[in-house]
C-alpha cells in the first residue's frame, strides 16, 4: 500500500486523497518533515548502484510472475541440513 498524504486543516488530519483501506480502519500518521536517509549502511556508491540494480531486476522478476514459493524453498533449505 502506498504511503497515505494528508493535510492539516484547522487542527484536524485530512486525508489527500482516495484510499481502498475498509471503513473504520486505524490508521497512524507520522510527521514528515524532509528526506529521510535511505542509505544506512557501509556501501560504496558501485556496491550501492550494483545493489539498486539488482533490486530493480528482482521487482521485474516478481511482477512479471516470476517468483518462488518460499515455504517450498525453506524445506529444501531445510533438508540440506
Amino acid at each position: 500500500m502506498q504511503p497515505l498524504r494528508a493535510t492539516v486543516h484547522q487542527g484536524r488530519l485530512i486525508v489527500d486523497e482516495p484510499t481502498d483501506l475498509p471503513e473504520g480502519e486505524v490508521v497512524y500518521l507520522h510527521p514528515f518533515h524532509g528526506v529521510i536517509p535511505v542509505a544506512t549502511d557501509d556501501l560504496a556508491e558501485d556496491e550501492r548502484a550494483a545493489l539498486d540494480q539488482e533490486l530493480e531486476a528482482s521487482l521485474a522478476e516478481a511482477d512479471s510472475g516470476e517468483t518462488e514459493d518460499f515455504a517450498a524453498l525453506l524445506g529444501e533449505l531445510r533438508r540440506q541440513l
